[in-house]
């Protein structure tokens, strides 16, 4: 590093400096000269390259002294591009001091040419190459003298007798009263992507500055192009005239000659012009000699001043990049570019005038700008002064303006003051006092008065009025300011020139061109007169007028080239739509006052638009004045509402005019609202605006342009905002004086909740001064002071205030943050949340008795030293939450001393010493300090991660909050109490260098401490020397739950070797080894491994295991991964694993074993008779291993299972030796086994006695491979399955298959599947199977293999059922094999599913079930199923028995075949003829009618969800009145009309031995209804009846319940869906108990209230026999439940009575009552608000099989007895309780009961409130054996990876929307 920089300490910001100025080296050099001029470097240069030049240069200017480096640092932060916080740092750390050049001091003309400015680039001109003649020179003197004369006498008689400021009516003599100014950064263009740099990093904020201070000497070093920014009104066109004048008249000596340029004029020059032309033809020409004088001027450039007025009125565009020279013609804004950027006249100063926004490209960077606001408090007095001659009318005028705030915020603008006070002077002689808030409210009526004022004798002249109003917006719309005679009337022009409205002056319109011009007196009067013609024009209707209102937006830079001209338009007319304007409208429209309401009513209209809409800051500020001209109340409120919560304000100028606008909306508003001001050049009494808005909760500033003045206006308004909650000014400049200001009000605020200092450049004292107001701040929650100047002893002096203060709860300090949070004594630690970056845990725990602090000092450079007195100061204080010390400079002793403080410090969280060089030695030391705490958790030490983080454990009564949250754990704990605050420390010291020689101390310090829970030594150097040392002392270290000892460097011996910590360590329970990956851990309880694998939520306490869990051995495990072992390495590791206790488990993965290594591990199998788990994953095995594990079956009889799977993994399961023998399981999937495999394995599996399941899929076998198998098959003793499905086979298979059952006998079932599935499975039983089931699908069979299956299955006579899916057999193959198949006796029933079935008809079926050679006993045929069912009877023979013909899905033929009625004569006794979803024709129910008709013995008649027509209906009735003998009838869900309905309620006439009704969503009316009771009163046999769905109401109800009374025999009645009520079911109650036989009674979804409830209860307790009771979605109510409860019947079965409005009092009844219960098998209570009121059990259910409590509002304090009932269940099989309010401890509660339910299939937790953990709890419960299949748990609070996770280590945990669902990718 340079001497300079190490001498200055700051190498970061010098390298930046250096590399900044090596981009620019000829400003640098530059520079040097400027500030060397007698030092010559360039010799000294030459050999160096560029990074060292510029390290010479800046060496050499440093020596100089801290003066000239100073003033070179303001340099460089105001010319070149330093961005923001460089800037700051530069001036912080170097530009203290005026940084002004001390030899610039004396003034400009004591300097030489060669010492002016080079900064800003500009060349010098010489005077010439050869010498003048001493006449010539002294002659160009003269006319130089001359003409430098004539300029002052132009400028005296332009602007010093008589000073017209723009917007002044009448020529009152006033002296300047000059406005505000302040200076601002320099203004870059839009187009650039530099950033701006500082005008002049000294200028005062905002204090009075003199308008000769512009170019006061010390501007020199600044640049010399100057931009005056301000609104309109503002003054600038008069200050550029005052400058004039100032000149004209001496004061103004600097400059010999001073030109006043105005676009407004320059625009109307079409021609295009050379320098001399614009100095001297356009503005004065001098006597003789232009050439010479223009001469003087180049060569006196320095003391030239050219101002250009109204620059945002330039039309012409100019390029950035313009360099023509003076006697090229261009446009006049390139000659404004070339004179700002030096190539015209260099050295000149130049000055322009503009509103903000884009300001022209060809604008240098460098040019500094000018923020003129306006009058304050005081300049409006002086103005009054001045304008006002005698001191009554002085006073009177003060004290108008002091009773009216509006009319005093309008006077910040001057021309608004100048017209205000005309408008006074000629109101008060005649006016009360306070008059002029009535006459004077807004600026438009401001306006509007002086009008009236100028107004002769008070007469108006409308005619004139509206003609300069159409002038005025014509020239606005065409961008037109200055108008020729022939734009304005004579009589017009008269008219304005006696009320001083117009001027006029002379205008050149190029060289010699010159005629008169006519303005408005200001550009707002001419926007006035544009509203008013708008307004009161005839001509302009409503749809033109609401065009002009808009809204326009103010930003800096935006990409508009220009601002408009009708920017105030739109506040006009809003101000002329006022009420208070209308009289003056009417006159001018000759009393027309509907039209003024029109145009007036039309302007509001489109206000309350705008006001509806969001925009963007500028154009809020516009709406706010616009709405505040209307002073329309409501309108107002409805802006203030609309407002959004959030309002920013970013990067536009803003006045105090603007924020009054602002804060007059605000006072409408009746919420708070929160002001953000980011960026914006701010008028530095801005803030007085404010004043008593109480609206405003949060108020926030940031820019670099509010300084002292602003703060101390700031201050006075704070206290008068009493809704202020936060505060905060950022990134400002303000200084020590702004800061007192500030500090003395604060303690006025004392609602502030959060203030924040940041960015200020504030230094020690201002920051301690701050912090003194703490104490005085009641509700203060923060404080931040973030980037600001703090040293390390102003650092201490905060630790001790937030030590000492008692609401500070934490400090933090990180590089150049500095936030104090604090915490009020009245708040809750709910109202302590936000900012949880920073709060952390202080303000998220709830309030101890005693206040704890946070304390984080990161990265401040603190010492041992600093330590101590740390130390020191927190003995004294509040118990601590959290210390952060990382990243400081403590070193060993450092951290030592903190660790051994930390006990007393009564730390409750952490404290993290990271980053504090700490070597190997003092790890030794912390650990030693660190185990004697008692409250250690955690210690985390990591060299090379540079973290040092000590965690600990709260204390007893500081857990009380946290064991509260999970009190329902206290009974799944299973230490005691007291050791719960002893909870064993977790020690990982990882990256620390740790070698063999250090373990003796290590392992001091670690045997000093209490138990260890957790111990990770990995990332060090220990080695297998020592690794076998720490083995060695592993029992003296007592019970850990895991040790990691990855990443150490480890040989396979040694990691081999730690197997013996199994029988050496009692607590060592699962090893797992990655040799590659160098990771080794030790692990105890598998859930430690969990929980170290961020398993389960850290909320359960470590080492606590939940009751139940625990009682199970839990096996060992090994594994290894990633080693290629060898024989003898698989030797000793087996050996080893010999002596280890069991049950183990062992995987080795990811590697290769040879044949050798194969062999070898097999062959220890049988010594290791401990062992459960064998999996061999990811390995690469031998082709020969299927034989060699095939072989495991004889050779191990332990071995319970083989899976191998693609010659890659392996897993053998072994059986127990108390377990007694099951059946083996085989799997070679994926192992190419081929047909020459078939008879060695065969060979292998004959030796396994109990082979239950074998699976040889996904090989190579093929037919003859299949073949070959199935030959064997006897010979292998089978008794599940076997699969071989994916083998590549053929039909020819399948009829192997067909030919090999016989020789089967023990075959039970085999499928076949030749399509995509690719599928073959044969099931077996132990014993002779009598009937088989055989389904051959998509087998492609053709006419060339019906015969040989027809003579397979003709030998299978064992067969009983067999399905044909989609095996392309045509209706002849089907015929053919019919016709084929012979037994000599038995049943064979034969399915077809083929899609011509469903084509071809009936008769065609019926002609190939005749061609079979058995009898056809059934016959089922669905076309919509493409299905053909035929039941076959060997040997054939007649049966006249009945058969059942099932014509389902089918339109009966219309046509009477022969074959049909052959078919009707033999199956005469029919007893069966079902017809479901079929549209029966005309012709089709005649086919019907003769069949029914031959029926004489059918008893069962079925028509279901059908189509009949009106005639096919009494064809069906006439059929079936021949049935007498009909006991079942089905006529439900027919599409029947009225008609149709009692055309077939006539079947029931007559049918008395009928005992089963179905007549569902039949359309019973009256008449069809009393048929029905007239035909039940016969049906005395009747054991069913069913009229769901059929609107009978409670009349019907009473007829249906007198005939009823006959039925004494029904067992079942259902009456759901049928808008019975109360009258209805007191009917039904009445007969309830005549129905001895009763068992089953539907009446849910009607409309029965408690008191049909009460009488249905009292009723059903006489039904002794009932066992199903459905009363659901009825309003029973509890008091149907307690009559339920008081008399069960004591058979029932299932009780559902779901949403039926059941409280607590009656579902506890209910459970009172069915407890013990010995036939209940369901209960159904989903939707009722049971909350505490669910039922439980003590003596049990002993059949009840599902149980639904859905939406029931059960909580965890209700589930517990809940599911404690459920384990006096135990045939429960399903539980539903979803969309409830389960949380985690109803999830432990069924996680301990699930073991203990063997039955349970099925558990619904959905939408309930359970956690990660309340999940990982129910995966430890199934876990324990549990037969649950899907435990359901969508939408509960668990994030989607831990789902994901708990999903992969328990599948049966369902996290989907849909059950069985696939689970989509977590975080999709």
């Amino acid at each position: 590093m340079d001497p300079i920089s190490l001498q200055l300490g700051t190498k970061n910001l010098w390298g930046w400096l250096v590399r900044l100025l090596s981009k620019d080296p000829e400003w640098l050099n530059a520079k040097v000269k400027f500030f060397l001029p007698n030092m010559d470097l360039d010799s000294r240069n030459a050999a160096l390259d560029l990074t060292q030049r510029v390290i010479l240069q800046l060496r050499e200017l440093y020596t100089q002294g801290s003066a000239t480096w100073k003033e070179f640092i303001h340099c460089v932060c105001m010319e070149l591009d330093v961005p923001l916080e460089r800037e700051v740092l530069l001036l912080s750390t170097w530009g203290h001091g005026d940084g002004i050049p001390s030899h610039l001091e004396a003034g400009e003309e004591s300097q030489p040419e060669s010492q002016l400015q080079h900064g800003l680039k500009r060349p010098h001109q010489s005077c010439g190459s050869s010498p003048r003649p001493k006449q010539c020179r002294k002659q160009q003197l003269e006319l130089a003298k001359r003409y430098l004369q004539l300029l002052r006498t132009s400028a005296q008689q332009r602007y010093g007798s008589k000073l017209s400021a723009p917007g002044q009516p009448l020529a009152f003599h006033q002296a300047y009263v000059p406005p505000i100014l302040q200076w601002g950064r320099a203004t870059a263009p839009f187009d650039t992507q530099e950033g701006a740099i500082m005008g002049d990093p000294k200028a005062e904020d905002g204090s009075d500055m003199s308008i000769l201070d512009l170019f006061k000497t010390r501007a020199d070093k600044g640049p010399r192009v100057m931009v005056l920014l301000g609104k309109a009104g503002m003054g600038k066109t008069t200050l550029a005239r005052r400058l004039c004048q100032k000149w004209a008249e001496g004061q103004l000596d600097r400059f010999q000659a001073l030109f006043l340029f105005e676009f407004r004029q320059l625009n109307l020059i079409t021609s295009f012009l050379t320098l001399p032309q614009l100095l001297f033809d356009l503005y004065l020409s001098p006597e003789a000699g232009p050439d010479a004088v223009f001469q003087y001027l180049e060569e006196n450039a320095n003391d030239v001043l050219l101002i250009f007025d109204g620059l945002e009125e330039a039309l012409h565009p100019c390029s950035s990049k313009e360099t023509a020279g003076p006697e090229v013609p261009t446009p006049a804004l390139a000659l404004f570019s070339g004179l700002c950027r030096g190539t015209l006249l260099p050295g000149c100063w130049v000055m322009a005038t503009s509103r903000p926004g884009k300001l022209p490209a060809c604008l240098p960077t460098e040019a500094a700008t000018v923020h003129m606001w306006g009058f304050d408090g005081p300049r409006v007095e002086e103005y009054v002064g001045r304008f006002f001659s005698d001191q009554l009318s002085q006073e009177a005028v003060l004290a108008e303006l002091r009773a009216n705030g509006h009319l005093r915020s309008m006077c910040a603008v001057p021309a608004l003051c100048q017209v205000a006070c005309l408008c006074l002077y000629h109101l008060l002689p005649g006016s009360s006092p306070g008059q002029s808030s009535a006459l004077l409210p807004t600026v438009t009526q401001n306006y509007v008065q002086m009008v009236l004022t100028l107004s002769p004798h008070g007469y108006l002249d409308a005619e004139s009025l509206l003609g300069l109003g159409e002038v005025a917006l014509r020239g606005l719309e065409t961008r037109k300011v200055i108008f020729s005679a022939e734009d304005i009337a004579p009589s017009m022009m008269a008219f304005g020139d006696a009320l001083g409205l117009l001027t006029s002056f002379c205008v050149c319109t190029g060289p010699g061109h010159q005629e008169i011009g006519y303005a408005f007196s200001h550009l707002s009067l001419q926007e006035f007169f544009a509203a008013l013609y708008l307004m009161a024009s005839p001509t302009v209707d409503k749809d033109i007028l609401t065009r002009y209102v808009t809204l326009n937006s103010r930003w800096l830079l935006r990409t508009k080239a220009r601002l408009g001209l009708l920017d105030h338009l739109p506040t006009f007319l809003a101000g002329l739509a006022s009420c208070a304007c209308q009289p003056f409208l009417s006159h001018l429209t000759q009393q027309d006052e509907v039209r003024v309401g029109a145009q007036r009513a039309a302007v509001i209209q489109a206000l309350r638009k705008l006001a509806s809409r969001r925009h963007t800051g500028p154009k809020v500020i516009e709406l706010c004045h616009c709405v505040g001209e209307t002073q329309e109340p409501e309108l107002a409120r409805l802006v203030a509402r609309s407002l959004p919560y959030q309002l920013p304000f970013h990067n536009f100028l803003l006045t105090y005019a603007d924020l009054a606008a602002l804060t007059n909306i605000l006072e409408h508003r009746d919420t708070p609202i929160h002001l953000d001001f980011e960026g914006c050049p701010l008028e530095p009494r801005c803030p007085e605006a404010l004043a008593g808005c109480g609206q405003v909760e949060n108020l926030s500033f940031k820019s670099r342009r509010c300084g002292d003045a602003f703060a101390e206006a700031l201050s006075r308004s704070l206290p008068t905002m009493g809704s202020l909650k936060k505060l905060g000014l950022v990134g400002s400049k303000i200084t020590a004086r702004g800061i007192n200001h500030l500090v003395q009000a604060l303690p006025l605020c004392p609602h502030l909740e959060e203030v924040s200092f940041q960015d200020n450049q504030l230094k020690d004292r201002e920051v301690l001064n701050i912090v003194e107001v703490l104490h005085c701040l009641p509700r203060l929650r923060k404080l931040d002071l973030s980037r600001n100047n703090v040293s390390m002893s102003t650092l201490l002096c905060l630790t001790k205030v937030a030590v000492t203060c008692p609401t500070v709860r934490m400090l933090q300090v990180r590089k150049a943050d500095l936030i104090f949070l604090l915490s009020p004594p009245t708040a809750t630690a709910a109202e302590l949340r936000g900012a949880p970056d920073l709060q952390g845990n202080a303000s998220q725990r709830k309030e101890a008795q005693g206040r704890s602090l946070a304390l984080r000092l990161q990265e401040c450079q603190l010492t041992a030293h600093d330590v101590e007195m740390l130390i020191a100061q927190l003995r004294e204080g509040p118990h601590l939450d959290e210390v952060d010390l990382s990243g400081n400079q403590l070193e060993d002793e450092g951290c030592r001393l903190m660790a051994e403080a930390a006990p007393q410090l009564h730390i409750a969280r952490k404290l993290d010493l990271s980053d504090n060089g700490l070597s190997v030695a003092g790890v030794h030391c912390v650990l030693s300090a660190a185990s004697t705490c008692q409250t250690l958790a955690d210690l985390h030490v990591s060299l090379t991660n540079k973290t040092v983080v000590l965690t600990f454990a709260p204390k007893m009564e500081e857990q009380e909050g946290t064991r509260e949250r999970v009190v329902f754990l206290d009974s799944l704990m299973s230490q005691t109490p007291s050791e719960l605050p002893l909870r064993p420390p977790r020690i990982r010291l990882t990256h620390c260098g740790l070698r063999a020689e250090h373990l003796e101390q290590l392992c001091m310090a670690l045997g000093g401490s209490r138990r260890l829970s957790h111990l990770d030594l990995s990332g060090n150097a220990l080695g297998d020397e020592g690794t076998a040392q720490l083995a060695q002392r592993l029992p003296a270290l007592g019970s850990l739950q895991s040790l990691n000892l990855s990443e150490n460097g480890l040989s396979l011996d040694t990691v081999i070797g730690l197997a013996q910590c199994f029988s050496t360590v009692q607590w060592a329970l699962h090893l797992d080894i990655s040799f590659e990956s160098q990771l080794v851990i030790l692990r105890g309880d598998r859930r430690a491994r969990d929980l170290s694998a961020g398993g389960p939520p850290p909320e359960f306490p470590a080492g606590a295991q939940v009751s139940g869990f625990s009682q199970r051995c839990i096996p060992r495990s090994f594994s290894l991964r990633e080693c290629q072992l060898e024989p003898l390495s698989l030797t000793r590791l087996c050996e080893i694993l010999e002596k280890c206790p069991g049950p183990l488990e062992v995987e080795l993965s990811h590697g290769v074993l040879s044949d050798q290594s194969l062999d070898t591990l097999l062959g220890h199998l049988p010594q290791l008779p401990q062992l459960n788990l064998l999996q061999l994953s990811q390995m690469r095995l031998p082709l020969r291993s299927p034989f060699l594990l095939a072989d495991l079956f004889s050779l191990c009889p332990r071995v319970q299972k083989v899976d191998l799977r693609s010659l890659h993994h392996v897993t053998l399961q072994f059986r127990s030796n108390e377990e007694q023998k099951g059946g083996c399981h085989g799997v070679f999937t994926g192992c190419g086994l081929s047909q020459e495999h078939v008879e060695p394995l065969c060979k292998l599996l004959r030796k396994c006695e109990d082979l239950s399941q074998l699976d040889l899929s996904d090989n190579h076998l093929g037919d003859a491979g299949l073949r070959c198998l199935l030959e064997r098959l006897p010979q292998v003793s089978i008794s599940g399955s076997l699969d071989l499905s994916h083998n590549s086979i053929s039909q020819e298979s399948a009829l192997c298959l067909v030919e090999t059952l016989p020789s089967c006998p023990h075959v039970r079932e085999a499928s076949v599947n030749l399509g995509s599935q690719q599928s073959f499975w044969i099931h077996f039983s132990h014993q002779e199977e009598a009937g088989k089931t055989l389904r051959l699908s998509e087998c492609s069979f053709g006419p060339e293999h019906v015969p040989r299956l027809a003579t397979g299955l003709s030998q299978a006579r064992q067969l009983t059922q067999l399905t044909l899916s989609r095996c392309c057999l045509g209706l002849e193959d089907l015929t053919v094999l019919l016709s084929l198949v012979r037994w000599p006796e038995g049943l064979l029933s034969l399915r077809v599913e083929e899609p011509w079935v469903g084509r071809a008809g009936v008769l065609a079926l019926l002609e190939v079930c005749a061609q079979a050679s058995g009898n056809v006993t059934k016959i089922s045929i669905s076309e919509a199923q493409q299905q053909l069912c035929i039941q076959l009877e060997f040997p054939r023979q007649e049966n006249p028995e009945a058969v059942a013909l099932r014509l389902a899905h089918c339109d009966l033929e219309t046509h009477h075949s022969l074959r049909v009625r052959q078919l009707m004569e033999t199956r005469a006794r029919l007893q069966q003829l079902s017809l479901s979803q079929v549209n029966l024709c005309n012709a089709s129910s005649l086919l019907l009618q003769s069949l029914l008709l031959a029926l004489s013995e059918l008893k069962k008649f079925r028509l279901a969800s059908s189509c009949v027509s009106s005639e096919g209906l009494a064809h069906l009735v006439s059929g079936l009145s021949h049935c007498h003998h009909l006991e079942e009838l089905d006529l439900s869900n027919n599409q029947l009309g009225e008609e149709g309905t009692k055309v077939l309620m006539r079947a029931l006439e007559g049918k008395c031995w009928l005992k089963r009704l179905d007549l569902s969503h039949f359309p019973l009316c009256g008449s069809t209804l009393a048929v029905l009771t007239q035909g039940l009163s016969h049906m005395t046999l009747l054991q069913s009846l069913c009229l769901s769905k059929n609107d009978i109401g409670d009349v019907g109800c009473y007829h249906l319940s007198e005939a009823l009374r006959a039925a004494t025999s029904l067992e079942e009645l259902g009456l759901s869906h049928n808008q019975i009520g109360d009258t209805g079911a007191q009917h039904l109650a009445a007969i309830l108990p005549e129905l001895s036989e009763l068992r089953k009674i539907d009446l849910s979804a009607n409309g029965i209230s408690p008191t049909g409830g009460v009488r249905l209860a009292e009723s059903l307790a006489l039904c002794k026999r009932l066992e199903e009771l459905m009363l659901g979605c009825n309003a029973l109510g509890d008091p149907t439940a307690l009559g339920l409860a008081q008399g069960l019947p004591q058979h029932l079965r299932i009780l559902r009575l779901p949403s039926s409005h059941l409280g607590p009092k009656g579902a506890l009844s209910l459970g009172q009552a069915l407890d013990g219960c010995p036939h209940v098998e369901e209960i159904s209570l989903a939707e009722n608000s049971l909350a505490g009121g669910v039922p439980h059990f003590c003596q049990g259910l002993p059949l009840l099989r599902h149980i639904d409590l859905v939406s029931c509002e059960i909580d965890n304090q209700t589930a517990k007895p809940l599911t404690a009932s459920f384990v006096l269940c135990p045939a429960l099989e399903e539980i539903l309780l979803s969309w409830n309010l389960l949380g985690d401890e109803a999830a432990a509660e069924l996680a301990r009961v699930l073991p203990q339910m063997g039955r349970l299939k099925r558990v619904d937790l959905e939408k309930n409130r359970i956690t990660a953990y309340g999940a990982w709890l129910l995966a430890e419960g199934l876990a324990q054996g549990s037969g649950v299949q899907v435990i359901r748990l969508w939408n509960n609070p668990i994030p989607s990876n831990m789902a994901q996770r708990l999903q992969s280590q328990e599948p049966r945990l369902d996290f989907a929307f849909f059950h069985d669902q696939p689970q989509a990718p977590w975080g999709t």
